[in-house]
């Protein structure tokens, strides 16, 4: 594995450490938690672009890059990528930190995700501008 460094000037939207429930027979994390974590990571900078409520509307891209370990710190970093008249596309950027006495740091998964900005009734409505 090689070490990686952590986004600069950023901090993460989401601090997660997953638990033995969270894995397989291996020992590695379920792709399904990741990708839940995910989506919430990015559906609350999302939110916070829209003013109010989202809904995950495509998953554009989902890459593992490095398992995911049992007692790693996982690091979710989100950012607006691009702002439509009722959709907002996220990407996000995840990191493990593991190995506490000698800290190692990967990439583990890179993920690009469309949510849309929703009204009282769940219907589409405008992004606000900025």
């Amino acid at each position: 594995m090689t070490a990686t460094a952590l986004p600069t000037g950023r901090v993460p939207v989401l601090s997660v450490v997953p638990m033995p429930s969270d894995s397989n027979q291996h020992g590695d994390i379920f792709g399904g938690w990741i990708m839940a974590q995910v989506d919430i990571a990015g559906g609350v900078i999302a939110a916070r672009r829209a003013r109010g409520r989202v809904a995950t509307v495509a998953v554009n891209s989902f890459t593992f890059k490095q398992p995911v370990l049992i007692g790693d710190v996982v690091l979710f970093y989100a950012r607006v990528a691009r702002v439509g008249r009722t959709s907002i596309e996220v990407d996000v950027e995840v990191y493990a930190q593991r190995n506490p006495a000698v800290l190692d740091t990967v990439k583990v998964t890179e993920a690009t995700l469309t949510y849309v900005a929703t009204d009282p009734e769940r219907k589409p409505r405008p992004v606000p501008t900025e």
